[in-house]
């Protein structure tokens, strides 16, 4: 049985930083394309980063050169670096993994499989 679970979301002020995981188990991770969304409440859910097999990296422009993606095969685990943080990134936080994912697919919600039960970033004064 597959299985994401996240962890690291909390409350920080503008222009902190956080940590956000996501740890698979049941499946080989290393085959994986593990991205990041995020629905902030009343909108639809939007890609906010993903990494691929091979360590391919995408990020949405609104996150670019704050947030860095990585993962760790070794511990089935992705990672999100969220620096900078604006209270327009306040919203849950998904991780999403998928083994069949093409290029052209990354950044579409319905083309996951899998997802994490999320864990929620509020960024406030």
């Amino acid at each position: 049985q597959v299985q994401l679970v996240e962890s690291g979301g909390g409350s920080v002020e503008p222009g902190g930083s956080l940590r956000l995981s996501c740890t698979a188990s049941g499946v080989t991770f290393s085959r994986y394309v593990m991205s990041w969304f995020r629905q902030a409440p009343g909108k639809e859910r939007e890609f906010v980063s993903a990494i691929g097999r091979t360590n391919n990296i995408y990020y949405s422009d609104s996150v670019k050169g704050r947030f860095t993606i990585s993962r760790d095969n070794a511990k089935n685990t992705v990672y999100l670096q969220m620096n900078n943080l604006k209270p327009e990134d306040t919203a849950v936080y998904y991780c999403a993994g998928s083994s069949t994912i093409i290029l052209s697919s990354y950044r579409q919600a319905s083309a996951y499989a899998y997802w994490g039960q999320g864990t929620q970033v509020t960024v406030s004064s």
